[in-house]
């Protein structure tokens, strides 16, 4: 693990920044709270917050989600002073927005990296909902774009890990005109022949579902997760009707055809690899 990786993970973790809770002995019991079964906090550890009896995906920090599926030493990351303001002058938000920084030790919502799967070199993101719900600002959307940008210029794989609520409104048309910015980026990087892989967490809604996180050349989701545009219960009360069992969860979307396949944590790396492996993409060394 390089000393830079080494550094901001152990800072997380001392600012209890995985989970967003508070530290536990490793015999403290938890509660899932999909199945209401409890089990020792080191079995769930152990299981990557995965629920060990019904396999729930416990949400997880940007920096640990890369830890899962990059080889150790490999991590770099990309453009680490970018960060939100308040271009609207918006009542509030600037104190949230420090709020959050101190809550999570992140800028933004987003990590962007390079690192190795299994030595194949990658250009690599992963959204975190504990900083405003990984809602896409002006900086977030300019972060995709440039990690999309890197991986064009050194003829990298893209990949890409969503979790978030939608844009964020706090700063308004700013925010909006993300959608079409990332979505640029990514066309131009597919007539260029990149590939991007795309995988969605729990929960991604809103205009990251309606933008970069649905483009991807292969579609992959965490089980159970939550994907769409509007939530369930605003399409229910707008439309006056009652939605199908399972409607915008992950099973749902793969069996119509919007996704390519559902991966549990554990089973992603490998799979990552696979793919990987399967589409020859190597990468320029020029990388950082």
């Amino acid at each position: 693990m390089s000393n830079v990786f080494a550094q901001r993970r152990q800072k997380l973790l001392s600012m209890k920044a995985l989970r967003g809770s508070s530290p536990a002995p490793a015999h403290t019991e938890e509660t899932c709270p999909q199945c209401g079964g409890t089990f020792r906090r080191r079995d769930l550890v152990m299981a990557r917050y995965v629920c060990p009896l019904c396999g729930h995906h416990y949400p997880i920090g940007a920096y640990y989600r890369l830890s899962l599926v990059l080889d150790k030493g490999t991590f770099r990351e990309l453009d680490t002073s970018l960060t939100s303001n308040d271009p609207l002058s918006f009542p509030g938000y600037s104190a949230k927005l420090d709020q959050a920084r101190r809550r999570t030790g992140m800028n933004e919502g987003l990590v962007t990296a390079t690192g190795r799967i299994g030595g194949q070199k990658v250009a690599i993101g992963a959204l975190d909902s504990r900083f405003f719900m990984g809602s896409m600002s002006a900086a977030l959307g300019d972060k995709v774009t440039r990690l999309v940008e890197y991986a064009e210029k050194y003829k990298l794989p893209l990949i890409l890990f969503s979790a978030s609520g939608g844009a964020r409104m706090q700063e308004g048309i700013l925010s909006l005109m993300q959608m079409a910015k990332t979505s640029a980026a990514l066309e131009r990087f597919s007539r260029k022949g990149g590939l991007y892989i795309s995988v969605l967490t729990h929960p991604t809604t809103g205009g990251v579902t309606a933008s970069f996180a649905s483009l991807g050349d292969i579609m992959l989701a965490e089980p159970g997760a939550l994907i769409g545009f509007a939530g369930p219960r605003v399409i229910e009360q707008t439309i006056g009707e009652k939605l199908p069992e399972g409607f915008q969860r992950a099973e749902y979307l793969l069996e119509h055809g919007f996704l390519d396949a559902i991966v549990p944590r554990t089973q992603l790396r490998d799979t990552l690899l696979q793919l990987l492996k399967l589409h020859g993409k190597g990468g320029s060394d020029r990388a950082k």
